[in-house]
């Protein structure tokens, strides 16, 4: 191979976010295809890819340079001045030193800048410059920019500055991104003589860089929109922004020793900076703080004490010689491993969290099978009471890592955080990154706007890209499959051009932030093992790299998990205590548990023999129960009949593609329908627990140590190969299980199709410590559910209290399901959470959109133990304008004002006048102009309140709906009901009831709340409707030819009457429609009813004559009939009817409407 003449020592990846284009897995690549044995990677202000590209490229046989363009402050503002922008430098790690103090450079540029410009200072670069080569920025560095500025004198002195800083290690830096012509840039004609000039004079080595950010000229077009989506630019627009140019992308050796011909020495200078950085960084071993002196004996003490307390108070599962023997065998393997110190750090913090009434699950992973995790009270699980494996968390034949996975209540995560850095150091402690790539849809949006198109246009386009599990699938995927989308590239040049440059760029990253989990702790420093970052939305710093590459650098990740459930929980606990009901009574009707040390005390004692939890399962009532809410799970449920934990524990493993074809053996099988099937003798006894059927990980171990001979560390490895399909690995494997099943006295023959079986399971085989822990947990919300009902779906609604779309189901759960009653939001009887009083949910004023809890809690405190008497008493004492009013009107929408003021209208158009009144009120109080008479402000005269009639039925339904996102108190097809019961349309709750005798046709209505469209395998398009009526939600599928005909009508909002066929499958109800129409359509031939109003007085037809013109007048008329009153005569003690309006609207509006007046006894239909 002939000598290098040129090395790139300038390349932006994607890394660089929203500035290089280059894929960070293809640079290895393109170097190889252009035969450059080595390169730099210098992202912009961050070493982001520092770690993997080094061991990627070390890997392929290519020297790594590691590198940072370096934004330097080398202009600092005057105080008072505007800060000033600062210019890139390019630094390389030349040794490990180097590299050290690179990363330290880095973490400089986001530690401690209080949202100042990403820097880094002059000082900072003297401080941190040993073992770095500096390149000094070309026609854009500082020493290029003060020359543009005509500040030669200033650019030559701080040329000097950085050779001093960099003592022959600082290189001139020339650059040439030559146009149309050759022509080069203004900067570089404008700098290059000065640059050339002034490193003779000065003796400064000369160096020729591209500055790459992209693979191709060909994707210049589509970078430049990618720059355009980072600053906020367009792409045409006419002012001049572009400072790149389609030069730089990765020139060849050849392009560049053809360009610097007239400066040799300036493209052989990089070949030279190659050999000069010799230094790659590399995987470190884990490195761990020190918990104790004598870590090994401390884990001892803490394991057999522990292990002491939990077999005083549960039942065992094994002789206690069994759990000694299997606690001393953990602790030998996790001594000899050097793992002491992991499992002391995570039971510390755990502790601390208990402790603190902090709620942790019970387990999580492969953890749970550890019995040191549960005497250290890490887990809750007794693994021998579920047969759960140690070797499967912790393989003493396998060296890795353990990784506990905890899950913390999500509103106290932080707290358990916050713990660690105090213990261990802040500056020890971090979080780690996480990056954002552009998917397909978000990058037709970004280049829609860019290329200025019409927002209604490029959503249009990005809703043609069809979503594939939780993903869109990639633009080149939906061009293919979906013909819309081509033929709009066609028609338009502008589709075809966004398609084009969106496809280019797709995949690249886009953003930085922290994982949602993961946390390292250091035994020093950790900005001393890789450099920081620090996002702007968290106060704690995170690591550069991401969650893999940070473990090879020598950091261990904990993980630290929000868990909603655990807090879903711990609310419905403080609600049942709140009630001083207790939370469990035995049969003979103990009370077992106090509300004594808080919430999270408690859950992990209930009885896990519950019947009335079991019948919950059977049944599948199970909305908001952990892990089975899904329908498919629900149908799982019905025919499971759960009648113990261990068939939660399976189905909760069984529940996943290819695994639940099992799901109908393990139900006949254990109903009795079927007998169980016998694999062979010595092994069915592990298959017993889940009738005959591999369904766990472990039970794949247990067969291969038990049939096979191996131990438990090696069939742990069996398993791993076997689910990764490794062929030379089974290849292996297979003679071995079988010699070893021969001893056991197995024949070749069985033994072969016993590790047939196994390696067909290996790969569907699921974790069953953590199935068996998030069993658990599911079973804790379904016994809540089962026993605490209304408190546990307070608890529910409280953690999606902001979810309006979850708060609709759970309503109707509550409502419809579970028959208890939801007192509606009130400003006299409602929390800013929900809560519960008299076994009734009553509504939170938080939950309504638009309000915010924090602004709610002020109504709250101001009312305290003193309910509101009238609006005015309310605005004396609760600062309207603090809570806003968009909040204010909302809860006037929703009703919450009722009873302080029945006309939610005018409660809505006062609400103004009431927040200035409020204003001056309350202002004259905090300025202490008290009056004689009564506190200050007593003396300001109350406004006017608007004089006008309230909304009509149909209206305050609508509004209620704009303040509460779902119809709490009515449903707007109920305006229609006699007219469709005319045309026989029946309701979702007498479809279910009519199902159980078969499949049958007819009409249902609803209003349409979302249309969800699919496309099928053979791109055919079909939708699922989501549709409510009064009884509750529903949904109906949409098959091809009726989607096509009734799309029209398919919006969400409208009321429509469906023609559906109904059917039923296993118990869930199905329903597929082959006809709509609008319901004024549908009912329009109903024929018309007439309205009989029972009347007091006579005085009362005047005040029905009024409302009933103004109905005609402002409502929705759907149907005319009579209106007669039945009138009571007080003299002669008789009731007489008359017939006053034969022509009058009836519909269920009119009916509520005139139920609303004095004087009216009761309205019915005739």
């Amino acid at each position: 191979m002939t000598s290098p003449r040129f090395i790139h020592l300038r390349v932006h990846t994607e890394y660089s976010l929203l500035e290089g284009a280059v894929p960070a897995k293809k640079l290895v690549k393109m170097c190889e295809s252009a035969k450059m044995p080595a390169v730099a990677v210098t992202d912009t202000n961050n070493m982001f890819a520092a770690l993997e590209f080094s061991v990627t490229a070390t890997g392929a046989g290519l020297q790594p340079i590691v590198g940072c363009q370096v934004s330097l402050e080398f202009d600092p503002a005057k105080p008072g001045e505007r800060p000033r922008l600062p210019a890139p430098i390019v630094l390389l790690a030349q040794t490990e030193r180097g590299y050290e103090n690179l990363m330290k450079l880095n973490s400089c540029l986001y530690l401690d800048k209080h949202g100042a410009l990403v820097q880094v200072t002059l000082e900072e670069l003297e401080r941190y410059s040993e073992g770095l080569i500096c390149l000094s920025g070309g026609p854009d560095g500082p020493v290029g920019r003060l020359i543009r500025n005509g500040a030669k004198d200033r650019a030559k002195a701080l040329l000097q500055q950085l050779a001093g800083i960099f003592p022959s290690r600082l290189y001139v830096e020339l650059q040439r991104h030559p146009g149309e012509g050759g022509t080069l840039t203004e900067a570089e004609i404008a700098t290059e003589r000065p640059f050339v000039e002034w490193a003779y004079e000065l003796g400064l080595p000369l160096v020729a860089t591209n500055d790459v950010y992209f693979p191709k000229p060909a994707i210049y077009e589509a970078h430049d929109a990618m720059i355009c989506i980072a600053e906020g630019a367009y792409v045409d627009q006419i002012e001049p922004r572009r400072r790149l140019t389609p030069q730089h992308y990765f020139k060849s050796e050849g392009e560049m020793v053809a360009l610097f011909a007239d400066l040799p020495e300036a493209v052989e200078n990089t070949v030279e900076i190659a050999k000069r950085c010799a230094f790659s960084t590399y995987k470190r071993a884990p490195i761990l703080p020190r918990f104790a002196d004598d870590e090994v004996e401390e884990l001892r003490r803490q394991a057999w004490d522990g292990l002491r307390n939990r077999l005083d108070v549960i039942p065992h599962a094994a002789p206690v010689e069994d759990y000694e023997k299997r606690l001393q065998f953990e602790l030998d393997i996790i001594e000899q491993m050097g793992f002491p110190g992991y499992f002391l750090i995570v039971a510390d913090f755990i502790k601390w969290a208990k402790d603190h009434d902090i709620p942790v699950g019970p387990g999580r992973g492969s953890g749970a099978g550890s019995l040191v995790a549960y005497a250290l009270t890490i887990t809750d699980l007794d693994p021998l009471r579920y047969s759960l494996l140690f070797e499967r968390f912790l393989n003493p034949e396998r060296v890795s890592m353990p990784d506990f996975d905890i899950d913390f209540c999500m509103d106290r995560r932080e707290e358990v955080i916050q713990y660690v850095q105090n213990k261990y150091g802040r500056e020890k402690v971090g979080q780690i990154i996480t990056f954002g790539a552009l998917l397909s849809k978000a990058a037709v949006r970004d280049v829609g706007r860019v290329l200025q198109m019409s927002y209604g246009q490029v959503d249009k386009l990005s809703k043609l890209i069809p979503v594939e599990g939780v993903k869109p699938v990639s633009i080149e995927k939906a061009l293919a499959d979906e013909p819309r989308l081509r033929e709009a590239a066609r028609n338009e040049e502008v589709v075809a051009r966004l398609l084009d440059y969106a496809k280019a760029i797709e995949g690249l990253l886009r953003n930085a932030s922290t994982h949602a989990a993961g946390v390292v702790i250091g035994d020093r420093p950790i900005d001393e093992l890789v450099p920081l970052y620090q996002d702007p939305r968290s106060d704690m710093p995170a690591t550069q790299f991401n969650m893999k590459w940070v473990e090879q650098a020598g950091l261990v990740k904990f993980d630290f998990l929000g868990l909603k459930t655990l807090t879903v929980i711990r609310s419905a606990m403080e609600l049942i205590f709140k009630s001083g009901r207790p939370l469990h009574v035995d049969a003979a009707g103990n009370q077992l548990y106090e509300p004594a040390e808080g919430a999270e005390n408690h859950i992990n004692a209930i009885p896990l023999d519950d019947e009335k939890t079991y019948k919950l399962y059977a049944d599948a009532k199970t909305v908001a129960v952990f892990q089975v809410e899904s329908e498919g799970m629900k149908s799982a449920l019905r025919q499971m009949k759960p009648t113990c934990i261990e068939d939660i524990v399976a189905l909760v493993a069984l529940y996943r593609p290819g695994p639940m074809e099992n799901i109908p053996t393990y139900c006949e099988v254990k109903n009795g329908l079927k007998k169980i099937t016998s694999v062979h003798p010595t092994i069915d006894h592990i298959l017993e627990e889940t009738q005959g059927i591999i369904v766990y990980q472990e039970q794949v171990m247990q067969i291969a140590q038990v049939m096979g001979g191996y131990s438990l560390g090696g069939a742990d490895l069996l398993r791993r190969a076997m689910g990764k399909k490794i062929k030379e690995a089974m290849d292996a494997e297979r003679p071995k299980f079988e010699a070893g099943a021969a001893k056991n006295g197995v024949d070749k023959k069985k033994a072969s199709e016993v590790f047939d079986l196994l390696e067909k399971f290996a790969n569907y085989g699921f974790n069953k410590s953590h199935a068996a822990a998030y069993a658990v947990v599911s079973y804790y919300t379904g016994w809540l559910k089962a026993n605490h009902a209304v408190e546990f779906m307070g608890g529910v609604m409280n953690c999606d209290i902001h979810l309006t779309d979850k708060l609709a189901i759970y309503a109707d759960e509550v409502q419809k399901k579970l028959g208890i009653e939801i007192i509606p939001p009130c400003v006299n009887r409602s929390l800013s959470t929900f809560d519960v009083v008299d076994q009734k949910l009553v509504y939170a004023l938080g939950a309504l959109k638009n309000v915010g809890v924090d602004a709610m809690q002020m109504i709250v405190t101001a009312r305290g133990d003193e309910p509101f008497k009238d609006l005015f008493d309310f605005a004396r004492r609760v600062d309207m304008k603090r809570v806003g009013k968009r909040p204010l009107e909302m809860l006037a929408r929703a009703g919450a004002f009722d009873l302080l003021d029945p006309n939610r209208k005018r409660v809505f158009e006062s609400l103004e006048s009431l927040m200035a009144w409020s204003g001056a009120v309350i202002e004259a109080r905090e300025s202490a102009q008290v009056s004689l008479f009564g506190e200050a402000g007593d003396d300001l005269p109350p406004p006017r309140l608007a004089d006008t009639d309230d909304w009509l039925p149909g209206e305050r339904l609508a509004e209620e709906h704009k303040a509460i996102g779902f119809y709490l108190s009515g449903h707007p097809i109920e305006d229609y009901l006699p007219a469709l019961k005319r045309k026989k349309v029946l309701s979702w709750e007498e479809v279910q009831q009519k199902a159980v005798g078969g499949p049958f046709v007819t009409k249902i209505a609803g209003e349409v709340a979302s249309v969800r469209e699919k496309k099928s395998a053979k791109g055919n398009r079909f939708a699922f409707v989501a549709l409510s009526d009064a009884s509750g939600p529903y949904e109906v599928a949409f098959w091809s030819e009726a989607l096509e005909a009734c799309r029209d009508v398919l919006e969400t909002g409208n009321l429509l009457v469906l023609t559906v066929k109904v059917e039923v499958d296993g118990e869930s109800v199905r329903m597929v429609a082959t006809s709509a129409q609008t319901v004024e359509k549908a009912t329009a031939d109903a024929g018309s009813s007439g309205l009989l109003v029972h009347i007091d007085n006579n005085d009362a037809v005047a005040s029905v004559a009024s409302l009933v013109e103004r109905v005609a007048r402002e409502g929705k008329v759907h149907s005319r009939g009579p209106i007669s009153f039945m009138v009571y005569d007080n003299e002669r003690g008789c009731r007489y009817q008359i017939t006053a309006m034969p022509e009058a609207p009836v519909n269920a509006q009119v009916k509520g409407a005139l139920r609303s007046l004095r004087g009216v006894s009761e309205v019915e239909e005739v």
